[in-house]
């Protein structure tokens, strides 16, 4: 998990929340705000899990967000273990920091939002693609949703 910043056409700024799963590369969800606190992280988080299901630990920075009681407490109350990479490492975490170039080349470059409305409705088209559609080298050239869905068959 990780945070990336961009701004609207009207110079506004907001934040992007990614999250993955390191294993298949799955890009489980991205939130977009102007504003991304602890306690809208894990009700994010919690929605995916929802369907994706509670991770057994999650890789992070030592941001603010993510060293403080919210998280903390939530990652505890769902026995989920908190690894955090070593400060100005970020190759600690290295699958995201890939999928943030990629989304940040693909998408937050390429596009000039007029609102979050706008950037959150193409991000989810691309999502869709990037999971579906866009086989990863790494995989075997398989999606992520592939490559998902034959190890859980195996």
């Amino acid at each position: 998990m990780d945070f990336m910043s961009d701004s609207s056409s009207n110079q506004r700024r907001f934040r992007t929340f990614n999250v993955i799963d390191d294993f298949n590369h799955e890009a489980l969800g991205i939130d977009i705000a102007v504003s991304l606190p602890a306690g809208r992280i894990t009700r994010y988080l919690d929605k995916l899990a929802e369907y994706h299901g509670y991770s057994l630990k999650i890789r992070v920075d030592n941001g603010p967000e993510f060293t403080g009681k919210t998280f903390i407490s939530w990652a505890k109350s769902h026995d989920i273990t908190i690894d955090y990479i070593q400060a100005g490492s970020p190759y600690q975490n290295g699958y995201i920091e890939r999928f943030n170039r990629t989304y940040r080349t693909e998408v937050l470059d390429l596009y000039l939002f007029n609102n979050l409305e706008q950037a959150r409705k193409v991000t989810e088209e691309w999502l869709t693609i990037y999971n579906t559609e866009r086989p990863h080298e790494a995989l075997n050239n398989m999606t992520p949703i592939e490559y998902k869905t034959l190890r859980q068959a195996a």
